[in-house]
């Protein structure tokens, strides 16, 4: 009897001294402690308290009624977007924009990263960074703005250095071919610069003595570049990929819609703005959140299981 009672005294005595360890702990830092609390109250007001409306996916909700008196209709809102006409497009579009700007802007980043690590030239380099992550705080209205007035057939930019080079004025913005390019091409021109700016913080951290060891060795900067920099940001470039992942199928709504014409439709519709169609204009409530929360899920699937990849492979994970 009293071997079994050791280890249950023994295992309560642990937890209240954890108990008591964390009182400790709030009474010495509670200043950091009230620091923080305006962000957690945000999140469960604005992000977690609001997730009790989800239900509204699984019935038939009537604004009248409200959400607990509007019947309970199970999978039926999913079953009928599966066998909808427009389910496979928006699935082909989403994931190929998705793919498109992960394979495109992923390492452009990086590079960049890389290039501007290696420059001596101080005041050219702060230059080139601040060139490269400005276009970061442009907005998505005024982004697509600038896009349509650059790409327009008669007076945008690119289809006059076109012309003065003897072809054909291009309608990148009324053909669907080009929807995805022009979509992905000025995202990475947007956001290069803010994901350079993080990988430059990471080759911050690179300790300058493996330069000198490797100088001394003989070795070429591009050969340091590949054997001492790159490896440094390897993790910083997992955990980037892992939420690059985890937000697959959320393709930007703003710009997609504000680029968006009758004439691309083909190959600009994505689920985002079916959402937006389905649940604002069109009013099916109920049928729109069913959308919205199967997209949510196959991107939190994505982001564990490419998680749980990466920590196998090179013990870098987000949990």
């Amino acid at each position: 009897m009293s071997v079994q009672t050791e280890p249950l005294a023994q295992k309560s005595g642990e937890r209240a001294a954890r108990r008591n360890s964390g009182w400790k702990s709030l009474r010495k830092n509670w200043e950091l402690y009230l620091f923080v609390l305006p962000t957690v109250a945000y999140f469960i007001i604005f992000h977690y308290f609001p997730m009790y409306g989800l239900q509204i996916a699984f019935r038939d909700y009537t604004p009248s009624l409200g959400i607990w008196n509007s019947p309970w209709v199970g999978l039926e809102h999913l079953k009928r977007f599966f066998d909808s006409y427009y389910f496979w497009t928006l699935i082909k579009n989403t994931i190929g924009i998705s793919v498109y700007e992960l394979v495109v802007g992923f390492p452009i980043p990086i590079v960049l990263a890389l290039a501007l690590n290696e420059l001596r030239n101080g005041a050219f380099k702060k230059w080139g960074q601040t060139v490269t992550y400005a276009p970061h705080f442009i907005s998505a209205v005024v982004m697509a703005g600038m896009v349509i007035a650059f790409l327009s057939p008669g007076t945008g930019i690119i289809n006059l250095v076109i012309k003065g080079l003897g072809g054909d004025p291009i309608q990148f913005l009324t053909e669907p071919g080009w929807f995805k390019t022009v979509f992905v091409m000025s995202g990475v021109w947007q956001n290069m610069g803010w994901g350079t700016i993080i990988y430059l913080a990471a080759l911050a951290g690179v300790d300058p003595q493996q330069h000198e060891a490797a100088m001394m060795d003989g070795a070429t900067r591009l050969q340091r570049v590949w054997h001492i920099n790159l490896p440094s940001i390897v993790p910083t470039m997992i955990i980037l990929l892992i939420l690059n992942v985890g937000s697959f199928m959320s393709v930007g709504f703003e710009k997609v819609f504000l680029l968006q014409n009758p004439l691309n439709l083909q190959s600009s519709d994505v689920i985002s703005t079916y959402i937006y169609r389905s649940g604002l204009v069109q009013g099916q409530f109920s049928f729109s959140a069913a959308i919205g929360l199967f997209n949510s899920v196959i991107n939190f699937i994505l982001l564990v299981i490419v998680n749980r990849i990466a920590k196998r492979v090179n013990e870098t994970s987000l949990w």
